[in-house]
Order: C-alpha cells, then sequence, then structure tokens
C-alpha cells in the first residue's frame, strides 16, 4: 500500500506468464506477459504516498544494511532458493539455492569460512536440530553471527543465542561469539509466533529443553572436532 508494485510470474516452463501490478495499494493491471518459471517483484518509489512515513527513513547506508542482513538470514533459512541481492549495479550476495547449506554458508561468509564449520544432526523427542557451528577461531564481536532459524522461519531468540554461546564455554576469548546457523525443528503448538509485531521473536513452551537439548548437543560436536 505505500509502493508502486509490479509482479511477473511463471508457475510452468511455457513462457508466459502474469504481469499484476499495483500502486498505493490499488490494482492497476492485469495482463499476460512472457516470462521465465518463477517471480519476480519489484517494488519502486516506497512511501511516496505516504510522505510521513518517508521522513522517518534513515540513511541510505543504515536502511540497506537492514535488507543486506535480512536477505542473508532467509537465504540460510531457504539454502534452496537462489537469492541475489544487488545494491547499486554491484552484486553483493548471490546464494545458488542448490538446497545444500554449507554452499549457502559459503555464498554468505566465504569458502574458507564455510570449511571451518562443523556439522550438526541431531533430534530427541520434541526437537530437530540441523545446521552448522564455526570452530572457535571464527569469532565475532556480537551475536549478529548466530543465526535461529525455527520450522524454517528465521527468528530472533536470546535463550537460543545464550545456549550458542554456553556450549563453547571457555573456547571463546571473553568478549567474542561464535557463528552458527541452527535449524530448529518442533511442533508448531511449542513456538507462539504472535510476540513480536513482525513476528521475529517467538516464545517456547519448552524454552528450557530446547536451550538444554541445543547446548548439549553442541558441546558434544565441539568436543569430538579436532
Amino acid at each position: 500500500s505505500g509502493a508502486r508494485v509490479e509482479c511477473i510470474t511463471s508457475s510452468d516452463t511455457s513462457g508466459l506468464g502474469t504481469r499484476y501490478t499495483v500502486a498505493g495499494g490499488g490494482a492497476e493491471s492485469v495482463e499476460q506477459t512472457r516470462a521465465s518459471r518463477g517471480t519476480d517483484i519489484w517494488v519502486r518509489d516506497l512511501f511516496y504516498n505516504t510522505p510521513a512515513r518517508l521522513k522517518y527513513m534513515k540513511t541510505v547506508q543504515t536502511e540497506f544494511s537492514h535488507i543486506s542482513d535480512y536477505v542473508t538470514r532467509i537465504s540460510l533459512a531457504h539454502p534452496f532458493i537462489a537469492f541475489t541481492l544487488i545494491h547499486n549495479d554491484k552484486h553483493v550476495l548471490k546464494t545458488p539455492g542448490s538446497g545444500d547449506l554449507q554452499q549457502t554458508i559459503a555464498a554468505v561468509y566465504g569458502v574458507s569460512t564455510a570449511r571451518a564449520m562443523l556439522k550438526i544432526s541431531a533430534e530427541n523427542a520434541d526437537f530437530t536440530l540441523n545446521g552448522w557451528i564455526g570452530k572457535p577461531e571464527l569469532t565475532r564481536a556480537n551475536r549478529y553471527g548466530i543465526t535461529t532459524i525455527v520450522n524454517g522461519r528465521y527468528v530472533r531468540s536470546y535463550p537460543l543465542q545464550n545456549a550458542v554461546v554456553q556450549a563453547y564455554h571457555t573456547l571463546l576469548p571473553t568478549g567474542r561469539f561464535p557463528l552458527g546457523i541452527l535449524q530448529i525443528g518442533m511442533d508448531p503448538s511449542l513456538v507462539d509466533v504472535n510476540v513480536h509485531p513482525a513476528k521475529l521473536e517467538v516464545r517456547f513452551s519448552k524454552e528450557r529443553e530446547l536451550t538444554s537439548f541445543v547446548i548439549s548437543e553442541l558441546t558434544n560436536v565441539l568436543h569430538r572436532a579436532d
């Protein structure tokens, strides 16, 4: 409703698709067009019709850093989708979409970083845990290097981030944090997604059991590693 939006989509390989354009929340046109399989969405002139919102936009660098961070997180959450992020005609991010999370990590953080990570795969009666964690030498100055994905969706969870840090215990220097991408699966009834307006933060009904499971499995992987 606050932008000019164009969507071109096709569900097959016929070479034909549909172009749907919207301006300010109102449909402008729906028409057939040439298109390859997939969906392209363009959002232009953001907040052109809501100057009060436009006034509160930050600098280009600040807004782009938010965009870059979020695209990075969803690319890690969906390694089977190829993401391309272009800023000022430069490719900032390009993921393969192969379904291999380690390849996506290589696209995001670099090949050498991806090679210095340890695979996680575990499950119990309530949870499944998959992903990759960095060896202790792959440290960060903050917790932003920890990506937590619950039932296929990126979420921010301080308890989960804290569990990852606790698993490293004394393996990290003071004030440094690990790199990790955790994919956690659970029954939807165990997670409440309605505690944050943007649904980025969640609450777990078995939080203690989940964090204990994460700490235990990550600790085991770290202790077995060279």
